[in-house]
């Protein structure tokens, strides 16, 4: 008789290794799908932040920064006109910035608004960081009653 040593071969090893290769494509493909909309969710959220940081503006002074004075005015004293005449020392954000979005690019700010003309547009170009797009390319805007 053959002494049988035991062990495994090459086909069952190979075997499991496809088998592992597949689960973890399977695994990686949810876990980055929740990633992406766990970005979506920050984005809307923050939106909501800096929404309220301009409603608080517009409070203390009447109007919301301008398209020129942009974002930055929640954080920093405008140096253009119009110039508010009561300004927050502590500014409208928390943190003292103004946050990108989750894809590291900048929210982009319009007063008056195309979509809200009688206040102001604020959105994020999505992951692709170009206008338009569909699922998690496409723009998140405070104009979007579905995505808010």
């Amino acid at each position: 008789m053959r002494d049988r040593r035991s062990g495994f071969t090459l086909i069952e090893i190979m075997a499991v290794v496809l088998i592992i290769g597949l689960l973890s494509t399977i695994v990686g493909t949810v876990v980055f799908s929740q990633v992406d909309k766990g970005r979506v969710t920050t984005a809307k959220a923050q939106i909501k932040s800096i929404e309220s940081g301009l409603e608080f503006y517009r409070m203390d002074n009447g109007r919301y920064p301008t398209t020129e004075q942009g974002l930055q005015a929640l954080v920093e004293m405008p140096s253009l006109e119009p110039i508010p005449k009561s300004w927050r020392p502590e500014g409208y954000l928390q943190g003292g910035r103004v946050p990108d979005d989750p894809w590291s690019n900048p929210y982009y700010y319009l007063s008056p608004g195309q979509n809200n003309p009688y206040s102001f547009d604020l959105w994020s170009l999505g992951s692709d960081g170009n206008p338009g797009g569909e699922g998690i390319d496409a723009d998140i805007g405070n104009w979007h009653d579905e995505t808010l």
